[in-house]
């Protein structure tokens, strides 16, 4: 799907950086194919030496004659980056933002008519190829484009596409939902230590368990409650530490921390609507 196609990574950070060296690693994009761009000159090298690809500080010169062209940048920046790239980008491109909260209509306006764009939130757990990558279509995209731009995001995890009024609660489950995870582990982790247990291994059981909790989720298909009940025996030590987790509404702040997040990203989706027509 992505041979002898020409990438142009705009704004080439953690996250692009990602996605660069897990195309490169799954063959998927020649390094010579692909084009990086960063806002410093002391970056250049950095991205030369790390991903071996053509590195430059001119976002037009990096998108002209490209196949695809991945948007990178952060979400304040991305009204000036699109309207510096928007003379050179044609139909023959397309487009793919991963710039939190940014929405496909907003990249839609400030580039010519009918340019196909797809939309990408994928979460950090990229950098180690075990990301989590929603996505959505503009007016414009294809099912072909839609298989490219899965393509990309597919050599660093998994991906799910959904409608774009769904996009925010996906910022809010998947994309923050690592740092509400690591607040998981911590805890759990706090617990070991507080029962004796070395932090050390204390980290590294709570990390593992959490691993492969998720892994049977995902290899068996079997819904979470029921995995839950597996482990939960009758008169068991585990009933008396969900009923804890239960009186302590663990769940039902789960729920909330994820519902919070996505009233937040819809604010961000208003601010930047407001700023870039100012």
């Amino acid at each position: 799907m992505l041979k002898n196609k020409k990438l142009a990574v705009i704004g080439v950070g953690k996250l692009g950086e990602a996605l660069i060296s897990g195309l490169l690693k799954k063959d998927a994009i020649s390094a010579s194919d692909i084009c990086g761009t960063v806002g410093h000159e002391e970056s250049l090298k950095r991205i030369k030496e790390r991903l071996n690809i053509e590195a430059t500080l001119d976002n037009q010169k990096a998108v002209k004659d490209r196949d695809l062209v991945l948007l990178a940048v952060k979400p304040q920046n991305m009204d000036s980056v699109l309207k510096e790239i928007a003379p050179v980008v044609t139909k023959n491109h397309l487009i793919i933002s991963v710039a939190a909260s940014v929405t496909t209509g907003f990249v839609e306006e400030r580039l010519p008519q009918g340019v196909p764009v797809v939309r990408a939130m994928p979460n950090t757990p990229s950098v180690m190829n075990v990301g989590m990558a929603g996505m959505c279509t503009g007016t414009s995209a294809t099912d072909e484009h839609k298989k490219m731009a899965e393509a990309i995001f597919k050599c660093v995890g998994e991906t799910v596409f959904v409608d774009e009024s769904l996009m925010d609660g996906v910022t809010a489950l998947s994309a923050s939902g690592p740092a509400y995870l690591y607040v998981v582990i911590e805890s759990l982790a706090e617990a070991g230590v507080k029962l004796g247990i070395p932090r050390d291994v204390s980290t590294l059981l709570a990390a593992q368990t959490m691993l492969g909790s998720a892994k049977m989720i995902l290899d068996s298909k079997a819904h979470p409650a029921l995995l839950k009940d597996m482990v939960t025996t009758p008169a068991g030590c585990t009933i008396d530490g969900l009923m804890e987790l239960e009186e302590g509404k663990l769940r039902v702040t789960l729920i909330k921390a994820v519902v919070k997040a996505a009233e937040r990203a819809r604010e961000l989706v208003n601010t930047q609507n407001t700023k870039s027509k100012l």
